[in-house]
């Protein structure tokens, strides 16, 4: 039984040092860019509120890498034509963090579902089958931090 037990307390003992190398193999480097994804749903006051938030985080975090995943009400902002609640188109501002690298994705079970032609979306859009799919595969498989605004 004691030698059972000194085998079983060696392979704990032995788990236990390789525990924290195999942590730090899974963390970012110090200076790897911050991966986020803005998940919107919720219409075009939601929007306004994350183009707000995404210029602020560009500004405290220009090497941010921004996924910004829209699905329901959520893509309405990225229909042509679409304007803020004070009338005040949104393609300018969606060309500006565009071209400062977020990227703008949009569910095609939502346009599937709400009769929406692709050809109608921002030109800086792109088309996903699913937005939560899309949302969660980001988060489990690239490691994106998940922000609601």
């Amino acid at each position: 039984m004691n030698l059972l037990r000194r085998r079983l307390s060696a392979a704990a003992i032995g788990l236990a040092a390789t525990l924290p190398l195999a942590v730090l193999a899974q963390a970012p480097a110090a200076d790897a860019p911050i991966k986020v994804v803005y998940h919107l749903s919720e219409g075009i006051p939601q929007a306004s509120r994350a183009i707000g938030n995404i210029r602020n985080h560009l500004a405290a975090d220009p090497k941010a890498r921004i996924v910004v995943v829209t699905h329901g009400l959520g893509i309405d902002f990225l229909l042509q034509g679409a304007t803020n609640q004070m009338d005040q188109p949104f393609a300018g501002s969606i060309a500006d963090l565009a071209n400062k690298g977020v990227e703008f994705r949009v569910c095609n079970n939502t346009l599937v579902s709400r009769k929406i032609d692709a050809s109608r979306l921002a030109m800086e859009a792109n088309v996903v089958p699913s937005g939560v799919a899309e949302v969660a595969r980001l988060q489990a498989r690239e490691g994106f931090v998940y922000l609601r605004p």
